[in-house]
Formats: structure tokens, sequence, C-alpha cells
């Protein structure tokens, strides 16, 4: 299984990028996103990034993979991970609601 992680671009040249996030500094192919700037958010498997993330949408990865490292020792307080969900009714999506 593969994981995607954010990661920060912090330096570039035509194809790649270096980024640091999860797993310390690593060079991507960034191929499939285009060239990025210094700074941008990248979700990165196997050291390719398949899109670009928002700074939220890297810090709600990183928090979830966060309460799965916390879930793995045994933890079972993950709720403050989830702020964003914690408190509200879930939604189905567009497509498997009923017709109006």
């Amino acid at each position: 299984m593969c994981i995607g992680v954010p990661m920060r671009v912090i330096s570039t040249m035509p194809g790649f990028a270096v980024c640091t996030g999860l797993g310390g500094q690593r060079r991507v192919d960034t191929l499939l996103v285009g060239d990025q700037p210094v700074g941008n958010w990248l979700l990165v498997f196997l050291d390719a990034a398949r899109e670009v993330l928002t700074e939220e949408q890297a810090s709600r990865i990183r928090q979830a993979l966060d309460a799965l490292g916390l879930a793995f020792r045994g933890e079972t307080y993950v709720d403050h991970l989830f702020a964003d969900l914690v408190d509200r009714e879930p939604q189905l999506p567009l497509h498997l609601r009923a017709p109006k």
C-alpha cells in the first residue's frame, strides 16, 4: 500500500523539486504537476508529486497521518486531529444522494 504524504518544495530544477516533510528531504519528480515554485505543497507518492496542495490541505493530511500513527500505538484519543470533522453531521457525496 502506498500513502501520499504532503511535502513542501524547498528548491527546484526542471522536472524535479527538492522537498521536505514526513520522512525528511527528498528529490521529487514533478512531471505530473509541472514545475512548482519554492514554498508550494505537494502530495507525494513514491517520490513523485501527484497533486498540488494548499497549506490547509497539507495540514489536514499531516494531522490524519499523525492520527494513524497514534492508532498504531494503541492511542484512542485522536479527535483533536480531526477538528474539521468533529461535531459535524456526515453528508453523503452528491452522487449517492437521492434525487429531489
